[in-house]
């Protein structure tokens, strides 16, 4: 809302007096220049309208330049032949931690900077992410692949509070993991586009193939609603592979 009305120059006067042509224009010049994403979008135009709604008691329709639902695409997934490449072409312990516990956990990458040593509990074979997305704790099993790498890791390295420290900063930074991450996709010849986000996608997806229920992958991976964890579904080869095509009823 401040940017609308420094942008604009408008005074506490001109803004009652502004025609709802006038607000969607300069609304539609700002989103343009600012380049805003279809949430922000929203989130812009939810703002101008309550703020009419409040101060003024005006009600502003600016459904004309609301966003419509943007295309959901599919993610891309890694094989487990291509995960098992790409954690192999990980040659650095610390690296090859990072991106298998992000994998083998199934972590948006927020969470995994935030895990900490007390957060693994190698008795009960589980890990704690606390205060996540939504400000939710989960609990997700830990593998016995996983322990292992990180007992290594842990040996090599000693962290002290987070279980991934920078080596200037008591967390390991996002930057430097996406650097870790592309590195060893240049290495493996993978040609999908692979983000760090990818590792989360495809932990789903083979936990969905493998026979996993829907509503435990929703749990593990913390969403709120179930539809999030549905798109798994349209990316699962076990699920396609399953359906018999028409051509072979013929």
């Amino acid at each position: 809302m401040l940017q609308f009305v420094n942008r604009f120059n408008y005074t506490e006067k001109n803004l009652i007096k502004l025609s709802n042509k006038e607000i969607i224009r300069s609304c539609i010049t700002l989103i343009q220049e600012k380049k805003y994403s279809h949430s922000s979008q929203k989130q812009f135009l939810g703002s101008i309208k309550k703020f009419y709604s409040e101060c003024f008691r005006r009600s502003i329709d600016l459904s004309v330049i609301y966003p419509s639902r943007s295309p959901r695409e599919l993610p891309d997934i890694l094989s487990l032949n291509e995960v098992k490449c790409l954690l192999y072409e990980t040659k650095n312990l610390k690296h090859k931690a990072i991106l298998t516990t992000i994998y083998g956990l199934g972590l948006r990458i927020s969470e995994l900077i935030n895990l900490k040593i007390t957060d693994i509990d190698s008795d009960r074979m589980v890990v704690f992410i606390r205060q996540a997305k939504g400000k939710k704790d989960r609990t997700i099993m830990l593998s016995d692949n996983l322990l292992k790498l990180l007992r290594d890791y842990f040996l090599k390295y000693n962290p002290k509070i987070y279980l991934f420290e920078g080596q200037k900063s008591p967390q390991y930074s996002a930057s430097s993991i996406r650097k870790i991450l592309m590195k060893s996709i240049e290495k493996t010849g993978i040609t999908k586009k692979v983000k760090v986000h990818t590792l989360r996608h495809s932990f789903a997806t083979h936990l969905l193939e493998n026979g996993t229920d829907v509503r435990i992958i929703q749990k593990l991976l913390g969403h709120n609603n179930l539809n999030t964890t549905m798109i798994y579904t349209h990316v699962a080869n076990s699920t396609i592979s399953k359906i018999k095509s028409p051509l072979d009823l013929l």
